[in-house]
């Protein structure tokens, strides 16, 4: 019989729940992503993802997305036959 080590974590519950949801759907429990994640680790002699800051804050990505969005054809963007009409619609917002 092979043997085995405890490790507790502390995780906040919206965060278990959805990756209890998510590892489901593989088909393997958290416990088994955490062994898969920290022998990938040994393997890899590291991280095995890269680690790095979000190049925009959260306002920048949610318009970058919306862009992407409009791009798609996934959202209607607003059409202007004139500057002046456009400011006129964004004082109106303003009000």
């Amino acid at each position: 019989m092979l043997k085995t080590a405890n490790l507790h974590i502390r995780i906040d519950p919206e965060t278990k729940s959805g990756a209890e949801e998510l590892f489901s759907t593989f088909g393997i429990t958290v416990s088994d992503a955490v062994i898969m994640f920290l022998r990938q680790s040994l393997l890899v002699g590291g991280l095995p993802f890269e680690l790095r800051q979000p190049r925009y804050n959260a306002e920048t990505e949610a318009a970058i997305q919306e862009a992407r969005d409009i791009m798609d054809g996934k959202v209607h963007a607003k059409t202007y036959y004139s500057v002046a009409e456009m400011h006129a619609d964004i004082d109106a917002e303003d009000e």
